[in-house]
């Protein structure tokens, strides 16, 4: 029999093993719901990444003439770059954006029946990597029709993840706990996000700043994956696996905590719904 509340690591897979069916289906409506009764449906995943990336890249490549000092580099060029960041910070940010509702959100499974709570949100996980399976998807597709060079080496972007997942995991436990007892940690997250997204080296490369302010932001949970994952599919360079395992490290320490809070605290959650 499972422990339920168990924060042992193991009773976490055994509970994800035991429940993969009903974790499967909850990705897929809440990935599908989202769209459901627009015209477009599941075609704005599409859209919404495309607009963005236009509106991007003609104020930082035109209006703001950036560039990221790559040889014949182009404004399609500029807009690959910046969009393979954009779609890892997006990745991040719909995780932890979602975590602070994700209890609140569903009171009926709190209150009223007996329901695998802690797989709320590897749900929103499942459902934010749907949404950068896509936009992936649309990247490739982009690069192909512009000649712009794909590398082998992109193969590897789920090892290149995997320490953000964990770290992106460990948090949406924390705040989807904290949310409950705090209703004002779903406006918080969201401006931490936003501020991520400018202190990460998205829209300029990391090497265009002093070598300080270069310290700072690899503490930014995003900022190595997308140097790592630039690197791997669009210049074929290798992974800095030391700096890849100091992370993982980090991300295996933050899931662990998450989930620990969250298997703490859950106990209360039906006192205050």
């Amino acid at each position: 029999m499972i422990n339920k509340h168990s924060i042992n690591p193991t009773s976490m897979l055994s509970t994800l093993a035991y429940h993969r069916e009903l974790l499967w289906e909850l990705i897929k409506r809440d990935f599908i719901g989202r769209y459901k009764g627009s015209f477009l449906g599941v075609a704005w995943s599409l859209l919404n990444p495309l607009l963005m990336l236009a509106i991007y890249t003609f104020v930082f490549s035109v209006a703001f003439k950036a560039r990221w000092g790559i040889a014949n580099e182009s404004k399609v060029g500029f807009a690959i770059v910046l969009f393979s960041g954009l779609i890892v910070h997006a990745l991040f940010a719909e995780c932890l954006n979602r975590a602070p509702t994700l209890i609140v959100s569903h009171p009926n499974y709190v209150t009223k029946v007996v329901f695998p709570l802690e797989i709320l949100p590897l749900m929103a996980l499942g459902s934010a990597l749907g949404h950068f399976l896509v936009s992936l998807l649309v990247l490739v597709i982009f690069c192909v029709f512009s000649g712009a060079p794909l590398h082998v080496s992109g193969l590897l972007i789920p090892i290149i993840l995997l320490p953000m997942l964990l770290i992106a995991l460990g948090l949406s436990w924390l705040l989807s706990s904290l949310g409950v007892f705090l209703r004002d940690f779903a406006q918080v997250i969201v401006m931490a996000t936003t501020i991520m997204l400018f202190l990460a080296p998205i829209f300029y490369p990391i090497d265009a700043l002093p070598p300080l302010y270069q310290a700072m932001l690899v503490w930014n949970p995003i900022t190595l994956p997308v140097i790592q994952l630039r690197a791997a599919l669009l210049w074929g360079a290798p992974i800095d696996w030391e700096a890849w395992s100091v992370s993982l490290v980090i991300g295996v320490l933050v899931f662990y905590l998450g989930f620990t809070w969250f298997q703490k605290t859950r106990k209360g959650f039906a006192d205050v719904l």
